[in-house]
């Protein structure tokens, strides 16, 4: 039975997608219905299609009463929405329907995990959330809660184990058919945790361990996991807050975690080889992946940052977009990233340029747009020495310009969006420290959609996103070098 806050958010958003034109959204990223969206939620594959759930704020673009938004997609880039799935409208949700997952049910339905929380008052007259895992189950459009809900409560939790922070359940299929989830959590000592639940139906669970400990090493409380098999390892994801960085490999605040190791299904452990950051830029959070039929594990994140939500116009209608879908693979201890294969047929208009000498400022015949698809490869200048610094600028024009730069020296990416047209003193660059040799060769893909740039280093082995709001006629992209460098360039169109 649907209740009377769901109708109505189904409701207004229906009645107000409509003042979004096509153009005022991305192309082929998928971004709020209308109003806010953070965290992907219940990224799974239900009667053949891809769905996609996302915390969801319909009546104003900022973060508010959390609701689940809805949209299904048969490959990634073409999405449909479908009305708002739960929304917070029982006493243990009051305040919201937090992060989760979703599964497709033996006989057929699909089932939808999320925390709900609800606010108690404290008796020094403040608010704590508390936070319980709760289930909705319904037939791909429509969604019950269960009656019993909650289904993991504070009683199901490790002793000093907070309940104000106890979140996001992942949900998967085990190899004999029982269910497990993975939680986030805050032990005693403030840090982050990840918690393994079990259930023989998905309804009925029991606490069975502790499957990974932050120790704060990595931030404090570890938020949005998932866990999966991955060329022959075992990989976590998980967003922690409030991290310190750690040379190039961490930045501040709100960032991402990948541990790579192996697990032991019979006792469940899970034993940590190796750790990196998910993605080097400024815009990527909370993760989720799915198993595509053919086999592919896919991840599309947050394309945004807890800490630049105030980077937006102030007239704008929705705000919050999802990452690209990437395929993410494990090769030598570590995580790779690139765009779906899918992507490759949107190109149009090849554009290309071989040995092409940069030593100042240059633009390239046919080489501009906002819808971009475009492969780099940069090398010395082999008569000259090595140079200082090259330097990729898009959505660009006399006003507005982003930029990625790469110094060989330091074998440093840098990607800055000050000029982008942000009124704010908010985070605007990133550095990552490009791994390999420093021989002043490297190769990047970039992908524009509009207000955002997506940056491929040396075949995914690292990346770096941000999103901007530069006005759409800033479409030139150039070229530059301090000293000179040789470069071979192949640009599409994506339609």
């Amino acid at each position: 039975m649907n209740s009377q806050t769901l109708r109505e958010a189904r409701k207004y958003e229906e009645a107000t997608e409509k003042i979004v034109t096509e153009q005022e959204r991305p192309a082929f990223h998928l971004s709020s219905r209308i109003g806010w969206m953070n965290d992907p939620n219940g990224f799974s594959i239900y009667q053949g299609q891809y769905h996609m759930f996302y915390q969801y704020h319909p009546y104003s673009c900022i973060w508010g009463p959390m609701h689940w938004g809805h949209a299904v997609s048969r490959d990634l880039l073409h999405w449909e929405y479908l009305p708002a799935a739960i929304a917070p409208d029982c006493l243990y949700d009051r305040d919201g329907c937090f992060s989760g997952s979703a599964i497709e049910m033996p006989d057929g339905r699909q089932l939808l995990m999320y925390t709900g929380v609800y606010n108690e008052v404290d008796p020094a007259g403040g608010k704590k959330e508390v936070q319980t895992q709760c289930i909705a189950i319904g037939d791909g459009i429509d969604y019950e809660k269960y009656e019993g809900n909650p289904v993991i409560t504070e009683k199901d939790l490790p002793e000093g184990a907070s309940r104000n922070d106890f979140r996001d359940p992942k949900i998967w299929r085990a190899p004999d058919g029982s269910y497990r989830c993975l939680a986030g959590s805050r032990p005693a000592d403030g840090s982050g945790q990840l918690l393994l639940y079990g259930s023989d139906d998905a309804i009925h669970w029991t606490f069975r361990k502790v499957l990974a400990e932050n120790r704060n090493r990595y931030g404090l409380m570890w938020e949005c996991p998932d866990f999966f098999e991955l060329n022959g390892k075992w990989v976590i994801l998980t967003s922690p807050q409030d991290m310190l960085p750690q040379d190039f490999e961490y930045h501040n605040g709100n960032g991402t975690l990948c541990l790579i190791g192996d697990y032991d299904q019979e006792t469940e452990t899970f034993t940590e080889q190796y750790n990196q950051s998910i993605d080097y830029g400024i815009d990527f959070y909370a993760p989720q992946t799915v198993l595509s039929p053919d086999g592919r594990r896919i991840m599309i994140g947050w394309m945004q940052n807890w800490d630049t939500c105030n980077l937006k116009t102030s007239h704008g209608k929705w705000y919050g977009q999802m990452t690209l879908p990437r395929e993410i693979w494990v090769q030598n201890g570590r995580l790779y990233q690139k765009p779906i294969r899918e992507l490759e047929e949107l190109r149009r208009n090849r554009v290309e340029h071989r040995d092409v000498k940069v030593g100042g400022p240059t633009l390239l015949e046919g080489v501009r747009g906002r819808l971009v698809d475009m492969e780099i490869s940069i090398r010395p200048d082999e008569a000259e020495e090595m140079y200082q610094k090259f330097s990729i600028r898009f959505a660009r024009n006399d006003i507005y310009q982003t930029t990625v730069s790469f110094r060989p020296h330091e074998s440093v990416m840098k990607i800055d969006r000050k000029f982008s047209g942000s009124r704010r003193a908010v985070i605007h660059q990133r550095r990552c420290k490009v791994l390999g040799k420093h021989d002043g060769r490297i190769n990047v893909r970039i992908i524009l959609d509009r207000y955002s740039a997506e940056v491929f280093i040396n075949g995914g082995e690292q990346v770096m996103t941000a999103t901007f709001h530069t006005p759409l006629e800033a479409d030139e992209i150039s070229f530059n070098c301090t000293g000179t460098a040789r470069m071979d360039i192949v640009k599409y169109d994506l339609q």
